[in-house]
């Protein structure tokens, strides 16, 4: 029997000795990479933090100490050792384990994420109120190098220094190799500066230096700082408030153990672990690849080639990111702007081809998007390529830097809509209601591939204000698409498909099925028209009112959240008085709940946005059964 089925829990890793604690990282990280092969998910992170996971567990008395893991790439360590190890080959499928924290599923995980750079935040705010409790547990931040890009990091730190509060925080330093500082040398002086009698004598010596005149104690001060950050760095985590620590090599477990037995004991204030580890460790394909697995499908153990079936058609992103090379060819004021997404957002086969008009900001929304209003002041045209879910981060500078005042920024919106196995975290349910209601800004969202290439078009063209538009995850429906991109005319949308009886109004990637759903309506006898929107502010209002005036029934349809393309229609239509005349409106959104992780075609159908949802609801509101009514077609055919 291995030493990783004798682990139910981290009480039971306590309970193993030291000495066995590597073989327990060994049997733990082919544990990892036997799961994701068959899964698929976040392998390179995972592996980075392996010895990381069973010194933190082993050290702290989880659960009952906080052990909050920042984003949650790097957590599947962390689930096998807490009770989920016969679950793992669940993860990210319907029913199964989320492939990040989740509160609702483990004690073990007391903090969800899904976003990078909140777990400081939420450490602090638990060590707080474990302080006003009176209680004395620990809590552990672990946060990766990357996520120190976001300013919300440093504002938790900045607070933290302030509030003097124990918190341990692990800076999971990936980005660097592990060079000969962090070998011996390192690690004796990570032991040193963290144990106690270093910290008592510390202390003793500034209680000195207090009662030597003013000048004396500053210089004091500054050659203690300089004669400890000339071995181990640190010097911003001290000027923040933090105690340093480091930088420590995060897969020797013998330098790892007393150090984090040193901080769990200190208890006297905000303490930072720096730990250098290296992504992908232990998985000869993972540490050679330019991306060290971060995302992978399901692969071969020996090989490592990933098992991706064959796209029939190029993805939205793809095309988007070709759409906006065309353009950038002719116009020299285009850049792109990413926030650490270059890869996600298409914005890596642009700076290709365009290095020097191409910015990666980092993890930083915010920034990003009160950059592009800057680039857009100095007439530049930027397009700021934001993910759905992560430009809920920077919803303020949308609104006070680029909207207010007009600026043309462009905002391309990947993974509208459910995006699957990355769950509620990641979907793209808001985006439309939260930029809908603001004034200057213009809402587009794409129906297939082609009308994508003309919505960049479209953006490039619009210089009167802000201009978003939005585009689900995965590949296209497999149109032929246009040699360029020509600009659509702002506000107006396009009739797809004739019918009289019932009207299907679609914003966004539901058009296809909505034209399914058309079919079968047509077979039921009821004869339907399908219409793409295109925009969602500035509505087409001539299209509604005709839509409306024209059918019995009209159905809109969006990959989004109530509040948004349809609760725009209702607007329009009770302010002119469409509603008067025995109109049957119905408005098909995402269901009002944030739903757990499955199949995109699952989870559409789930939320009745699939062709059968669609269909189902036009034959409720007509009040005839769609059983029935295809029967009686059938039966009247001759």
């Amino acid at each position: 029997m291995s030493l990783l089925d004798k682990i139910s829990t981290p009480a039971d890793l306590r309970a193993i000795p030291e000495d066995d604690l590597k073989q327990v990282a060994e049997e733990l990280r082919g544990e990892l990479i036997e799961v994701v092969s068959q899964t698929g998910g976040h392998l390179g992170a995972g592996l980075g933090v392996v010895e990381l996971t069973v010194a933190l567990h082993h050290v702290f008395n989880t659960p009952d100490d906080k052990l909050i893991w920042d984003v949650g790439h790097q957590c599947y360590p962390h689930k096998i050792l807490t009770g989920r190890k016969e679950k793992m080959h669940s993860l990210r499928q319907g029913g199964g384990l989320s492939g990040f924290t989740k509160r609702s599923e483990s004690v073990y995980d007391p903090f969800g994420a899904g976003h990078s750079s909140t777990s400081i935040s939420a450490g602090l705010g638990m060590a707080i109120g474990r302080d006003l409790d009176g209680c004395d547990n620990n809590v552990i931040a672990v946060i990766g190098d990357g996520a120190l890009s976001a300013g919300m990091a440093y504002e938790a730190m900045n607070n933290a220094g302030a509030m003097k509060s124990p918190l341990v925080v692990i800076l999971n330093d990936n980005d660097m190799s592990i060079a000969p500082p962090v070998g011996a040398v390192s690690a004796s002086l990570a032991r040193l500066v963290s144990g106690k009698t270093y910290a008592s004598i510390r202390e003793a010596a500034k209680q000195v230096a207090k009662a030597l005149p003013k000048p004396i104690q500053e210089k004091a001060a500054l050659a203690e700082e300089f004669a400890r950050s000339f071995w181990t760095g640190g010097t911003l985590f001290e000027e923040l408030g933090f105690y340093y620590v480091g930088p420590v090599d995060g897969h020797n477990l013998d330098h790892l153990l007393p150090v984090l037995k040193n901080v769990r004991d200190a208890r006297e204030g905000p303490v930072l672990v720096h730990v250098v580890t290296q992504k992908g460790k232990g998985y000869l394909p993972a540490e050679e690849a330019s991306n060290k697995y971060h995302a992978v499908a399901k692969f071969d153990v020996v090989t490592g080639k990933q098992s991706k079936p064959k796209p029939n058609a190029p993805s939205y992103t793809r095309v988007f990111a070709n759409a906006l090379i065309k353009e950038a060819e002719k116009d020299k004021k285009i850049v792109g702007i990413t926030a650490a997404m270059p890869d996600g957002t298409g914005l890596d086969v642009f700076g290709e081809a365009f290095p020097k008009r191409t910015f990666d900001v980092g993890i930083a929304e915010q920034h990003a998007v009160t950059f592009a209003a800057g680039l857009a002041v100095e007439g530049y045209k930027p397009f700021c390529a934001i993910y759905s879910t992560f430009l809920q981060r920077a919803y303020d500078q949308v609104v006070h830097d680029v909207a207010i005042q007009k600026l043309p920024v462009r905002f391309p919106i990947d993974r509208a809509g459910l995006v699957g196995a990355d769950g509620a975290t990641h979907a793209g349910s808001f985006d439309t209601a939260y930029l809908s209601c603001l004034p200057n800004m213009v809402v587009m969202a794409s129906g297939d591939e082609a009308e994508l290439t003309h919505m960049v078009a479209t953006a490039a063209a619009y210089d009167e204000g802000p201009i978003a538009f939005r585009y689900p995850r995965g590949e296209g429906v497999g149109l032929e698409l246009p040699e360029v991109g020509m600009p659509l005319e702002i506000g107006r949308g396009r009739m797809v498909k004739e019918g009289s009886k019932v009207a299907l109004l679609s914003f966004g990637g539901r058009l296809q099925e909505c034209l399914k759903a058309a079919d079968t309506l047509d077979s039921a006898g009821l004869s339907t028209s399908v219409a793409d929107a295109r925009f969602a502010k500035p509505l087409d209002e001539a299209l509604v009112l005709q839509l409306a005036k024209e059918h019995e029934v009209l159905i809109c349809v969006e990959e989004g959240s109530v509040g948004g393309f349809g609760s725009q229609v209702l607007q329009l239509l009770s302010s002119q008085g469409a509603l008067d005349h025995g109109l049957k409106v119905r408005s098909l959104v995402l269901p009002d709940i944030y739903q757990d992780h499955d199949s995109p075609a699952k989870m559409y159908a789930a939320a009745g946005l699939d062709a059968a949802g669609i269909a189902a609801k036009a034959f409720e509101a007509i009040g005839v059964s769609g059983e029935d009514a295809l029967r009686a077609a059938n039966s009247a055919s001759p």
